[in-house]
């Protein structure tokens, strides 16, 4: 046998160790996953609206409202200003990121999907102002067990749904790669 297949053995006998060893994720992580997803999902319906309007995507007064939003309600959730922040600031880069993408995509294709356009101020905004309270609400929720070491494991298996769009899937990946916590032993 090769060092390279004694090699993989091994690496292979660690991973069903530590798979089996792998504790369930807890019931907090779902509602906080589909929350995000939520979001993300308005991300196509902001595209839609930034290639309308020829607007950027990078909107930095809107992001700072949005967390400054988030971080004043903080307490009521029990969570730390600087945990909402760096949540916040997660989601808006996932978002931008499937902005970007599906802007991209619209003008390889010379035109966007011919899909009903809510308005951006009007619509979508006040949609993710109700969501933020939900997300905070989960994040709350999920709190005790973001420094629990099968974290990243939860996660990972959770954000590898062969049933989401590539677009989402990637985002949803951007929008929580900060939720687990890594405690130094």
């Amino acid at each position: 046998m090769t060092l390279r297949s004694k090699l993989c053995l091994a690496f292979s006998a660690a991973l069903m160790a530590s798979a089996a060893n792998a504790t369930p994720a807890p019931e907090a992580l779902s509602p906080l996953l589909t929350a995000i997803g939520e979001r993300i999902a308005i991300a196509d319906q902001v595209a839609l609206s930034k290639w309308d309007s020829h607007k950027p995507v990078e909107d930095r007064q809107r992001e700072r409202e949005v967390i400054a939003a988030a971080v004043a309600q903080a307490p009521a959730y029990k969570l730390t200003g600087e945990t909402v922040e760096a949540f916040f600031a997660a989601q808006i880069e996932a978002n931008k990121m499937v902005q970007y993408i599906n802007l991209s995509d619209w003008a390889l294709e010379g035109k966007a999907p011919d899909l009903p356009r809510p308005d951006l101020v009007g619509q979508i905004r006040p949609q993710l102002d109700r969501l933020q309270k939900r997300l905070l609400q989960q994040l709350a929720d999920f709190a005790p067990y973001r420094s629990d070491p099968q974290c990243p494991q939860w996660l990972a298996q959770a954000t590898h749904n062969d049933k989401q769009h590539p677009i989402h899937r990637l985002a949803l990946i951007r929008a929580t790669g900060q939720l687990c916590i890594f405690t130094k032993s």
